[in-house]
């Protein structure tokens, strides 16, 4: 998934603390929520020390993706520390993220340890499949966990004290299905990897909504996140004559799929979910015209909060590392900050009462937390122009913002 700034401007609009625990923005004040169950508490030093456990992707295929969280947090820490929020963010394991390998064994055993140090809230991760299970123990440890790219739609609804601050599969596939509608695409073809959560998830998602939409879908096909070989399913989509190739899996076998759809003689549409987010392009830049994913965000987005952030990000790190994980795991620090505030304390259950019914504003936009502790954000559709990628479009409930 490639899968923001808001420092002065956060704590300067920073509404008081909500007696009902009702959500506050980071840019302006909106009421909501209801009050949560009671939480674990967590020692806060002297109440005003928020602090935070994260884990995420640190090593493997999908080490960038914590290598941007990694210094977006590292940002987002250094701002609220320097302003008058009125708390302090500390990061457990010495400010470190808690490395979860893209394996929900290692997962747990990040939250297991990270439970050792007695933090208020915990963050991550990048995965659904990984945060699946995190989330069930989190529940019934009554521990606030916020999820941070994880957009399988159950990872919610293991309890009162998950949430998540990126869009869910459901609605990703939505967006993905109106956008092969008003490009007039009639004739879709699936590609999914069976042995994984998120793409089994947007895989349904996208199917459902596409047939509502009056699109045809020709052929499914199955592969694994190990498949390396793509010739047997893409001479199908040929085959049963597609216009429009859906292909929701991550970033490491992108390339592959796309060089074998286009060696098939796939002339149509290629499209991913967030997971695309960081693919390398690199030899197959030809290839990827015509090419398309859903986004959290778009670093050529012209809002403030984005500016600032891509700004102040590339000054310090670059544009290596510079991706959608980065834009979550900085928002999700502001937020857990926001929700101390809110709550009016540095306790996990003041900070779940703080989190219920949120709204805020930072880099994916301006949302309020649903009932299940999802936010209802837009979706950044982005495209490639010489193997860059180049934001085309953002989707939301209220239309089409070009």
């Amino acid at each position: 998934m490639k899968k923001r700034l808001l420092s002065a401007a956060f704590t300067a609009a920073m509404a008081a603390a909500l007696l009902a625990g009702c959500g506050s923005s980071a840019q302006q004040s909106a009421a909501g929520g209801s009050t949560a169950p009671a939480a674990a508490s967590a020692q806060g030093g002297d109440g005003k020390t928020i602090k935070i456990g994260v884990f995420g992707p640190v090593t493997g295929g999908s080490a960038v993706y914590g290598e941007g969280a990694q210094n977006a947090i590292d940002m987002a820490v250094e701002e609220i520390n320097s302003g008058d929020l009125g708390y302090k963010v500390e990061i457990v394991n010495g400010g470190k993220i808690v490395d979860d390998g893209g394996d929900a064994k290692q997962a747990i055993n990040a939250y297991n340890s990270l439970m050792k140090e007695e933090p208020g809230a915990i963050v991550g991760s990048f995965f659904s499949s990984v945060t699946l299970p995190v989330a069930e123990q989190a529940s019934k440890d009554n521990m606030l966990l916020l999820a941070t790219g994880a957009t399988n739609k159950d990872v919610t609804l293991k309890g009162a004290t998950i949430f998540r601050n990126c869009f869910i599969d459901p609605y990703q596939g939505k967006m993905a299905a109106q956008f092969a509608k008003e490009k007039g695409w009639t004739k879709a073809a699936v590609i999914y990897a069976k042995d994984d959560d998120y793409s089994n998830g947007l895989k349904d998602a996208f199917i459902e909504n596409a047939k509502a939409s009056g699109i045809e879908v020709v052929y499914v096909g199955e592969c694994t996140t190990k498949d390396t070989d793509f010739s047997s399913q893409t001479s199908q989509v040929v085959a049963k004559g597609a216009d429009f190739l859906f292909y929701p899996a991550f970033l490491d076998t992108v390339p592959l799929l796309i060089g074998a759809a286009r060696d098939a003689g796939f002339e149509g549409a290629v499209m991913g979910g967030d997971g695309w987010d960081g693919t390398d392009t690199a030899g197959f830049e030809d290839k990827f015209e015509n090419c398309y994913f859903t986004n959290h965000y778009s670093s050529e987005d012209t809002a403030p909060a984005v500016v600032n952030f891509v700004s102040k990000y590339t000054e310090k790190y670059g544009t290596e590392s510079l991706n959608a994980c980065a834009a979550l795991y900085y928002d999700a620090i502001y937020m857990v900050a926001e929700a101390a505030k809110n709550g009016g304390a540095s306790d996990t259950a003041s900070l779940v009462k703080g989190m219920t019914g949120m709204t805020f504003t930072g880099v994916g936009g301006t949302f309020t937390m649903d009932g299940n502790g999802d936010p209802e954000k837009s979706v950044a559709i982005n495209t490639f122009e010489g193997g860059k990628v180049k934001w085309l479009m953002t989707l939301s409930p209220e239309g089409t913002k070009k």
